[in-house]
């Protein structure tokens, strides 16, 4: 999945940029306070999306 794909779908379910790290943006889900650190990849694996998305709590 693109990163760019990524992060619109965590904005419109209301996630939020925390702080930039070195390699990682760091995004907070104010609904559960769950942090979870996102690559500056411009393809992130499935996977990874997958588990990025189930983390933060808004896994569909």
């Amino acid at each position: 999945m693109k990163r760019s794909e990524l992060l619109k779908q965590l904005k419109k379910e209301g996630c939020v940029l925390l702080r930039n790290g070195s390699r990682h943006d760091i995004y907070i889900n104010p609904k559960t306070g769950q942090k979870q650190p996102v690559p500056r990849h411009s393809e992130i694996d499935n996977t990874l999306v997958k588990h990025i998305k189930n983390y933060l709590g808004i896994d569909k």
